[in-house]
């Protein structure tokens, strides 16, 4: 015989008392209901997942796309005169296409890692006749460079 909860009473006249099967019932209902929760969270959360995967994926088969080195969130906007982002960068340009721009950032920036480990930060400047720039600098090697 298998003591009871209580310690007095057996294992089998326990599970026969109404009040006690009651309890047990509504104990794994609770249960299911918490495992069903969590099962559903974790489903929402392997959707998200997947769907910032496949936005990633788009991102990647979008071979004309450059990102803002900037903000590092959005896409640049480049047309024949004029490279923007919606984080404010907004730069006159002369014959600029998408191609270009990729090949200027990618050149300047494999130049800088041939001699600085570290990632160099990206902001506009406005120089003397107020035209805006695009200036590469790192803080740990003190270089820059202006791309645009």
């Amino acid at each position: 015989r298998l003591p009871g909860l209580r310690g007095e009473e057996p294992m089998e006249q326990m599970l026969e008392d109404p009040d006690e099967l009651a309890v047990l019932e509504e104990i794994q209902q609770e249960l299911i209901l918490q495992e069903q929760s969590v099962i559903e969270e974790y489903e929402r959360s392997l959707r998200f997942d997947e769907e910032c995967l496949n936005a990633m994926l788009d991102g990647l088969d979008a071979t004309d796309r450059v990102i803002c080195p900037v903000c590092r969130k959005n896409n640049l906007t480049v047309k024949a005169h004029l490279v923007c982002c919606q984080c404010g960068l907004y730069i006159s340009t002369q014959d600029m296409t998408e191609g270009k721009l990729q090949s200027l950032l990618e050149s300047t920036l494999t130049e800088h890692s041939q001699r600085c480990l570290h990632n160099p930060e990206f902001t506009v400047t406005t120089g003397m006749e107020e035209e805006a720039s695009l200036l590469m600098s790192c803080p740990v090697c003190d270089s820059w460079t202006i791309l645009l």
